[in-house]
This record gives structure tokens, C-alpha cells and sequence, in this order.
């Protein structure tokens, strides 16, 4: 028997053991009396299975090959699949699959928190839609085309009185705060020339949070009035002021509150996410996973004054250079960027306290630019996220009319 005709049956059997037990009748007991039923019925089911007694060595030798085989998507949704059959499953395909930094695969959604391979770009784009203010991003499944991809976050933009907010969420459809999704946001000041990106989870035990307009004080303790996810500063984005009004490209500064300057040194280290808070995302969407379609008074944390960023990793615009024939500046994107656009990028590490640059400095780490009317794309690596990357890209699309 194939490991693929395994799989299929795997799937069939457990597929059944869940039919079967939703089709099970409860009379009129109560809603939480059904609930415990249905799934003791599914426990016995799936005890009863000729997979729960399959050895261990075999079972992981099985998941071994199933996530060697299936190492793109849409296939690697077997993968996934595989890790929501029971937690014995799960805790072995969390030990095969390896981190983005060392396979260079984006798996679960725990990916889009932990920094890209270190050897190459994760090639990705945003799609905008303007008649809702939102922005999708995807991992890009053919390098010639943005027409397919495969889903990965979607944010929205929200304009107040003082400020904008980006909303950032694993939910294609609902992208809120106070959806289960919720991974974060971005938030910009009033002229849009300073952000800072919020996670909704501590990226170290020793980040602070910070008070949002969703929670109050009761009885001198904090408390949460929807889902308690936290407001996390992991960094701050700065674009200089264009006072003179001279031609050329956006300049930015980004300080990665929660990255050490060291990480882009060989032998670096960068924090890494291991899971989501379970009082954030105890429960995830489901979530497609393949898709072909084309607080109010807080204020924003520069984070970039002198002192502030020591020892943080400081990214900065990569310098372009002037085209005398094309008579406009040029960066070599190796054609991942089609159309010129004041949004176009590209982000290196800035020596720390003076230092001379050396090779790591270099190394493009994030860059963003123009394919379509509203396609952009979007890669990224090591030491950053995701996550991290489609927030310093958002920032690229809010109006900035002291830096034009």
C-alpha cells in the first residue's frame, strides 16, 4: 500500500468516526449535555480504530514521509490535516515540521510569527481591494504569476479621529479585533509618518503591554471587554520628512523592538514563537487553504530616539541608484518588480552605533514593490516574520503628505 492510498484511508476513517458522530440522535437534553456526548462518542470511535494502535516508530516514520512528500501547496494541507487528527498526531508532526527559518515553508499559522529562512527571500504579494480598505496577503505558489496563491493573512484599515489602524487576522472574511483570529495591528500617527506594530501576544517573556481602548480598569486590575489579546509593541517605523519637496524615493527607519542587532551576525539568534496564547486563539477559524481569487487616546511610540534603539536591529532603505538613461532611481529587485512606484523598496540591516558595514548589512531582508494595479509583492527572510513584514508593508500604502 502506498503512503498516499494511507493517507486516504486515514482520512476516510477519520472522516467517518466524525459523521457518524454528528449523526447521532440526543433527544431534547441541553446544548452543553450534546456537546460532552458527541465527543465522548468520537473518543470511543476513534480508541477503536485500527490507527490508534498503530507503533509509534511506524506512525512517525508514516507523518515523516507524508510531510517530506507534500512540501508545497495546496498538497501540504495534508500535512495540516494530519496535525488536527488527535494531540498524539499533533505533537509528532510538531516535531517533524521544522521552523520557516531552517525548512523555508510556511505550515501552520504559528509560521506567520516566526522568522523566514535565512538563506533565501519567502516570495509572497498583498493584493488591495479598495472598495473595502483591505489587503490580503499571500505566499506565492508560481513565480510568473499572483493570479494563484495561498492564503495567509488579511488586514483592514480603520481611519479615527487621531490616527489609523491596520487590523491584522488570520480570517479571510472577518477581520477584527474582537475576532478569535486577531494577530495584531498596526498603527500610524496623524500625518502618517510614524507606526508602531502591535502583536497580540508577547514575542518574550519580558515584553509589556501596553493599555488599548478595549480594556478598563475594575477593582484596580485590569480586565478585557472582548477577546483578551494584548497590545505588544514589537516595532516602530519612521519616514523621514520631505520639508523641500525633493524628487526621489520614500527614506524609512525601522527599529525591531523585539529583534537583536546580533541576529543578522552568522551565529545570530532571533526570537522565536513556538504557539498562540491560548486565551488568544484557542480556537482557529477554519481558514481555506488554498485560494485562486484574483487605545483611541494612545499615542504612537516613536521608538527611535537616540538611545532607544541600542542593541535593537534597525532596518533602513537599501540606497537606489540614479539611471542616467531612464532618468529615475533603480534598485535591482531581479524582477520580482515590474511597475515604478514611490512605494518600492528594499530594507537592510543598519550598522549598529557607527559600526562599519559588513556582508549581513547587505543582505536585502525585505523588499516591496509595484507588479499590477494593485498587486504588489512582497519577500522577506530571516531575522523577521511574516507577519512583521506584511505590517512594515502596510505602512507603505497610508498617505504620507509630509514625506512626497
Amino acid at each position: 500500500m502506498s503512503f498516499k492510498s494511507i493517507l486516504q484511508d486515514m482520512k476516510g476513517e477519520f472522516g467517518s468516526i466524525s459523521r457518524k458522530g454528528f449523526d447521532v440522535k440526543f433527544g431534547m437534553k441541553s446544548r452543553s449535555h450534546r456537546v460532552v456526548q458527541d465527543t465522548s462518542f468520537r473518543i470511543d470511535a476513534l480508541k477503536q480504530s485500527c490507527w490508534a494502535n498503530m507503533p509509534p516508530e511506524l506512525l512517525r516514520d508514516v507523518l515523516m514521509r507524508i510531510e517530506a512528500s507534500d512540501d508545497t501547496w495546496p498538497p501540504r494541507k495534508n500535512v495540516v490535516a494530519c496535525a488536527g487528527v488527535c494531540k498524539n498526531w499533533r505533537e509528532i508532526m510538531k516535531e517533524i515540521v521544522k521552523s520557516p527559518e531552517i525548512s523555508g515553508k510556511l505550515t501552520f499559522p504559528i509560521s506567520l510569527k516566526q522568522p523566514g529562512p535565512r538563506d533565501s527571500l519567502l516570495q509572497c504579494y498583498i493584493k488591495r481591494s479598495r472598495s473595502n480598505q483591505t489587503y490580503y496577503l499571500y505566499l506565492g505558489l508560481n513565480q510568473a504569476s499572483t493570479d494563484d496563491g495561498k492564503f495567509l493573512l488579511a488586514a483592514r484599515k480603520c481611519r479615527r479621529p487621531t490616527c489609523t489602524d491596520y487590523i491584522i487576522s488570520l480570517n479571510f472574511e472577518d477581520v477584527s479585533k474582537g475576532n478569535s483570529a486577531f494577530v495584531g495591528k498596526l498603527r500610524s500617527n496623524f500625518l502618517g509618518t510614524k507606526f508602531t506594530i502591535y502583536d497580540a501576544q508577547p514575542t518574550n517573556t519580558g515584553a509589556k503591554v501596553t493599555k488599548c481602548h478595549s480594556t478598563r480598569l475594575v477593582n484596580m486590575k485590569q480586565v478585557s471587554l472582548r477577546v483578551p489579546a494584548g497590545n505588544y509593541p514589537v516595532a516602530h517605523i519612521a519616514y523621514e520628512l520631505n520639508v523641500l519637496g525633493s524628487r526621489g524615493p520614500r527614506r524609512m527607519q525601522c527599529v525591531m523592538d523585539s529583534i537583536p542587532a546580533r541576529a543578522v551576525e552568522p551565529g545570530g539568534v532571533a526570537p522565536t514563537q513556538t504557539e498562540f496564547v491560548a486565551s488568544n486563539l484557542d480556537s482557529i477559524p477554519s481558514l481555506p487553504f488554498f485560494r485562486s481569487k484574483s487605545g483611541r487616546g494612545e499615542s504612537v511610540q516613536s521608538g527611535l530616539q537616540s538611545g532607544q534603539n541600542e542593541g535593537m536591529l534597525v532596518l533602513r532603505n537599501k540606497a537606489p541608484r540614479w539611471h542616467e538613461q531612464l532618468q529615475c532611481w533603480c534598485l535591482n529587485f531581479n524582477g520580482r518588480v515590474t511597475v515604478a512606484s514611490v512605494k518600492n523598496c528594499q530594507l537592510v540591516a543598519s550598522p549598529e552605533n557607527g559600526v562599519a558595514a559588513g556582508p549581513e548589512h547587505e543582505n536585502v531582508i525585505l523588499q516591496f514593490g509595484k507588479v499590477g494595479k494593485d498587486v504588489f509583492t512582497m519577500d522577506y527572510q530571516y531575522p523577521i516574520s511574516a507577519f512583521q513584514a506584511f505590517a512594515i508593508c502596510l505602512s507603505s500604502f497610508d498617505t504620507k503628505i509630509a514625506c512626497e
